[in-house]
């Protein structure tokens, strides 16, 4: 077993209203005003009203290179990064007190909106008091499911190092791959739906000796579960061109929520024992509204159930594999009670599906 300990975030420097983003994109983006006209309404239905970024609004109005979104994006990721780690390691909402950076064993890094080489993890490593033998796992690529595949990954490594400590950091910069000059619908609903995040998440092994550190019920991960739809390459993902990435979304994913997804979801059940009824709330990433809708429907839930999915959209848009760790925040602030349970859910790149399930316990 392990549990979630703690969870840091950091907001980006520019909180910009969706009626602005909205009146930015109605004049940089070259489409035909019939066209645009039939598109804009995607701001009103996306269920976003406020978004935070790296970059002010003006930086969108402009073409960049790939070099220099990288550069920006090696640069915010390290600052954010430790932002959030260190609110983590000290928060007093989540730890009766601060976990040393020297006690944590191992650290995953998610993200696929930039790269760096070395990962983004080393350059965490050398601006904080971190062993010099702590185990480094940089996970690219996952997209949206990347931040439930973080916690999962981390909870694999802690059931093989029980006594151990492990940090999951997740940094999605997403304004930083928006084209001005990309005409595809794929980048015009990117541009409505997703936002900067950066969190970290500190899980801590059953045996650690870390675990008197918690404050309250914590959730603990009991079981994790993988899937991946063949021929779905095209899904979801990245198209790389000159300017860097073009954002690549089939209108399918509501569906293949009710499809692919159904499938996953009572097959993890039959093998938890359990049903949709035991469970109190679910932390599922908000691909987009009628990603919800659809879950809700394949669950037979109402959207009470999935409040903070909704209000984590509604704030924050989609920050991709950061999301989950968001809306799984806001439920551990909660007076969540010893025994109720819950499941994290993420569709991302692959076509790929992950479920972790919790138990808050003592």
């Amino acid at each position: 077993m392990s549990y979630i300990g703690s969870l840091g975030v950091s907001l980006p420097e520019y909180e910009i209203p969706q009626t602005e983003i909205k009146g930015l994109i109605e004049n940089i983006f070259p489409r035909p005003e019939r066209e645009l006209n039939r598109l804009l309404p995607v701001f009103e239905n996306a269920n976003v009203a406020t978004r935070q970024f790296v970059v002010p609004k003006n930086w969108f109005s402009v073409e960049h290179t790939f070099v220099e979104r990288n550069k920006i994006y090696q640069e915010k990721a390290l600052q954010h990064s430790l932002q959030a780690i260190d609110e983590c390691l000290s928060s007093s909402e989540f730890l009766q007190q601060s976990i040393p950076y020297h006690a944590v064993d191992s650290i995953i890094f998610v993200s696929s909106t930039g790269i760096s080489t070395p990962s983004l993890d080393a350059h965490i490593i050398n601006e904080r008091d971190f062993r010099s033998n702590i185990t480094r796992m940089p996970l690219w690529g996952l997209g949206c499911a990347g931040g439930a595949s973080g916690l999962a990954r981390s909870h694999e490594w802690l059931e093989a190092n029980p006594q151990g400590v492990s940090l999951v950091v997740c940094v999605e910069l997403c304004s930083l791959t928006f084209q001005k000059d990309d005409d595809s619908k794929s980048n015009f609903i990117g541009t409505a739906l997703f936002g900067d995040g950066i969190s970290a998440a500190l899980m801590i092994g059953d045996q650690s000796e870390y675990k008197h550190y918690l404050k309250k019920p914590a959730p603990k991960v009991t079981a994790v579960d993988s899937r991946i739809k063949k021929a779905s390459l095209d899904v979801m993902g990245w198209e790389i061109a000159p300017h860097g990435f073009e954002v690549i979304f089939a209108k399918s994913i509501p569906q293949l929520v009710e499809t692919f997804w159904r499938d996953h979801v009572h097959a993890f059940f039959s093998a938890q024992n359990t049903n949709n009824a035991d469970y109190s709330f679910f932390v599922a990433h908000p691909g987009g509204k009628k990603v919800l809708q659809a879950i809700e429907g394949v669950l037979t839930i109402d959207s009470e159930q999935l409040f903070h999915s909704y209000e984590v959209l509604k704030k924050h848009g989609n920050m991709s594999s950061v999301t989950v760790l968001y809306i799984l925040k806001e439920w551990m602030a909660r007076n969540i009670q010893p025994g109720e349970k819950s499941v994290i859910s993420a569709l991302g790149p692959g076509f790929s599906s992950e479920l972790i399930e919790l138990e808050w316990s003592q």
